[in-house]
């Protein structure tokens, strides 16, 4: 027998079979490419053991003058703030202090108490804080709640984790109810209501919705960004909220007045300071007017100064290509503005107009308000069809995965897409919901250094931060069965996020992290002769623990007689024995034990022609 080396290109190929993809990688799980060479990714561990309300679509990092360092975090639910430890909640109070008198109603042996407000206009999951009520049947009432049903416009329930010890009404003397932010909508979903199909529409009856709808719903996210040492926060569709460091973490985030009342998202210029709001009203304070493809920046270093003057720097454009507005970043000096069909760059040309607005490519818009980073004045982003890149000039980047991507991508939940840059390997990730998923639950990996693409079928997170404010890149992943424990909220329903420190470790927060990589297949003399194995040499360099090596022949590509020989490899492991036969044959790399870690170097077998047959 002649010992033969097997060789790979560094990468994932899924655009053709496996049995055609001699000499490449076709799948992968929590592996990654380094100089050519795939790997076991980094692990990651829970910064702090909260977990905090929804799901997180939004953080920010950011470092005060003092040196202290925040995290913002929007979820579908909530806002927060991360510092040192804790999370605070700074969600903005929709209406707070409103005066109730005797709103409570009990009966015996029940958790459940029905609220009396007058026009509350609250929707089942919104939260309301009670302040100053006395005891009502036992219970204290002066508690955060998650509203648990709708009784009219006038009533509604909560649920304490206790039971009344009797049956009241018109109880809880005079107190106040703050009222926070109202939830959003926790997935992207088709909306089947009035305005969204057609008038009483074919085969339903009059008065009735329609069954069927091609009208997506975007799911809540939240638009994050610095002013100063302060934060500027938009939730979809909502107002442009403030949330002022100077006056402490205990403080919430509040609307900043004379702003419009109803964007899709926000930015500040850099290094001129004016703050722009993407999708918003075309009249300052007429919700009814937002427009998707209306622009507004504010007087420089004035975010509550927004009517264009002569006496003020503030001004609007509107887009002509696409539907609507769907992201913006900062990239090489100019705001580069994406909407689902184009992208446009803002550049700051100085008075009298300040901003000029150019359209700088077409039939490459963005999936996503989050699909898209900027890597030292080269943008990446994610279209509908397809990956793009902009550094002075539009190039869309060939892909080794973008069919297995695109068609396994959900249609309705891909507006939820998150991008991340993890810059010490190099790489930008695009978290995506395959199809028939309603969160985030795989990921596509682009090496723009090395130009190499590999996925992963079991990492996602919702929300990512490079490395920079903190040592490690840190990554929100949600929880959807788990309760939130951040802070006290009675009749709290599942679902809740936790923040990771990534790149801590190799294990899964102290879980071990299977991983996986598998070869196409390949074989000799083009398979014209069967192959015979009789020994394999494996080569690892960082190998700690062990990984299993697997060798499967088969004698042609839709064979479901396979042999498989598998062998678990050790430091100390010079070669193992086996006695496999086919026309072709791959090769699996994998491992699944807590601290194990490896890097594959390459793969040496004892091989012949074993004949035709």
């Amino acid at each position: 027998m002649s010992l033969a080396k097997a060789s790979f290109t560094p990468g994932i190929d899924k655009q053709t079979s496996t049995y055609g993809a001699e000499g490449r990688w076709v799948d992968a799980t929590n592996v990654r490419f380094r100089t050519g060479l795939p790997e076991k990714i980094g692990g990651w561990e829970k910064v702090v053991n909260s977990n905090i309300c929804g799901a997180v679509r939004g953080m920010k990092a950011w470092v005060s003058n003092s040196g202290v360092r925040y995290v913002a975090l929007g979820t579908d639910r909530k806002l927060y703030i991360y510092s040192e430890g804790i999370f605070y909640d700074v969600t903005p109070l929709r209406r707070s202090g409103i005066a109730l008198t005797d709103p409570f109603a009990t009966t015996s042996g029940s958790p459940t108490i029905t609220v009396t407000d007058s026009s509350h206009g609250f929707n089942v999951g919104d939260f309301v804080i009670y302040s100053n009520f006395s005891t009502v049947s036992g219970l204290d009432m002066n508690q955060e709640f998650e509203i648990t049903a709708i009784g009219n416009t006038n009533t509604y329930t909560v649920t304490h984790t206790s039971n009344a010890n009797a049956t009241g009404s018109s109880l809880g003397g005079s107190g106040s109810e703050d009222a926070l932010l109202s939830v959003g909508t926790s997935v992207s979903t088709f909306g089947y209501g009035w305005g969204v199909g057609a008038w009483q529409g074919t085969g339903r009856a009059w008065n009735t919705p329609s069954a069927t709808s091609t009208v997506a719903l975007d799911a809540t996210y939240w638009s994050l960004d610095t002013f100063g040492e302060d934060l500027l926060a938009i939730r979809n569709n909502d107002k442009l909220y403030k949330w002022d460091l100077s006056a402490g973490t205990g403080t919430r985030a509040a609307a900043i007045s004379g702003a419009p009342t109803s964007n899709r998202f926000t930015l500040v210029s850099s290094p001129d300071r004016h703050v722009f709001l993407f999708g918003t009203e075309t009249t300052i304070g007429d919700p009814n007017t937002r427009d998707d493809l209306f622009l507004r920046f504010s007087s420089q270093e004035d975010p509550s100064t927004w009517n264009p003057l002569s006496t003020n720097s503030a001004g609007t454009f509107r887009i002509q290509d696409g539907s609507r507005i769907v992201s913006a970043e900062r990239s090489r000096g100019s705001i580069l503005v994406w909407t689902d069909t184009a992208l446009h760059a803002l550049n700051n040309i100085g008075p009298p107009f300040v901003f000029g607005l150019q359209q700088v490519g077409a039939n490459c818009g963005a999936v996503s308000p989050d699909c898209v980073v900027d890597v030292n004045g080269v943008t990446f982003w994610m279209s509908q069809t397809a990956f793009y890149t902009f550094d002075g000039a539009i190039k869309k980047i060939p892909c080794s995965v973008q069919d297995f991507v695109f068609d396994d991508i959900d249609g309705v939940a891909q507006g939820q897409v998150a991008a991340a840059v993890n810059t010490d390997f190099n790489e930008v990730t695009w978290f995506y919901p395959s199809s028939g998923s309603t969160y985030l639950d795989r990921s596509v990996t682009y090496n723009y250094l090395e130009n190499i693409w590999y996925n992963n079928l079991g990492f996602a997170r919702t929300g990512w931060i490079d490395r920079g404010v903190y040592g490690n890149p840190y990554a929100a992943d949600y929880e959807p069965t788990v309760l939130p424990n951040n802070e006290t909220i009675l009749g709290v329903t599942a679902g809740s996020s936790v923040m990771y420190a990534q790149e801590a470790g190799k294990d899964a927060d102290g879980q071990a992290m299977p991983c996986e990589i598998v070869s196409g297949d390949f074989d000799i003399e083009d398979g014209e002769n069967v192959l015979l194995c009789s020994r394999v040499i494996p080569d690892f360099k960082e190998l700690v623990g062990s990984t299993d090596v697997t060798i499967t022949f088969a004698n042609y590509p839709a064979s479901t007689n396979t042999r498989t020989f598998s062998s678990s490899v050790q430091g100390t492991t010079k070669f193992f024995s086996v006695r496999g036969r086919g026309r072709q044959a791959n090769l699996t790399i994998a491992s699944d034990a807590i601290s194990s870690d490896w890097r594959f170097g390459t793969i040496r077998m004892d091989i012949k022609p074993d004949g035709r047959r």
